[in-house]
């Protein structure tokens, strides 16, 4: 591994860190820079959850998650640079969702991975072209 390569892999960290933050602080323009144009996202611990376009997905989780407390973290990257603009990743995560404005509202806690796929854009940036959401355990909380 190089120095450069390890330059990379701290940027996709940085990217992933922002990911993070910006979603839980429901900076929506700043989070949607985040990802490729045509970014797919998938959360396998739902009903088949997959959206497709930066400008729907931003739009759809804002729309559910305005109104909610939410709370994200990612540990232990795998990453994998595939080629010069290319990489994968393997996240850990846990994350803590209150969804006040359902009837009845729902809490939960989740434990899990991120499986994503990154593009190194013309403009130097990483971003998020692929990201597949699987949670191992939610637990409700009442």
């Amino acid at each position: 591994m190089t120095a450069d390569d390890l330059v990379e892999l701290e940027a996709i960290k940085q990217l992933k860190a922002r990911y993070f933050r910006l979603l839980d602080t429901k900076q929506w323009d700043a989070w949607g820079e985040l990802f490729t144009d045509d970014v797919l996202f998938e959360d396998t611990s739902g009903p088949g959850d997959r959206m497709e376009g930066r400008a729907a997905i931003v739009a759809q989780l804002r729309t559910l998650l305005d109104p909610a407390t939410t709370t994200h973290h990612g540990h232990m990257p795998e990453i994998e640079l595939t080629g010069p603009t290319t990489a994968t990743g393997v996240w850990a995560m846990f994350d803590y969702v209150h969804l006040p404005q359902l009837d009845p509202p729902i809490t939960f806690e989740g434990w899990g991975h991120y499986h994503e796929e990154y593009v190194k854009a013309a403009d130097g940036r990483w971003r998020i072209a692929r990201l597949r959401l699987s949670r191992l355990r939610i637990d409700p909380k009442g």
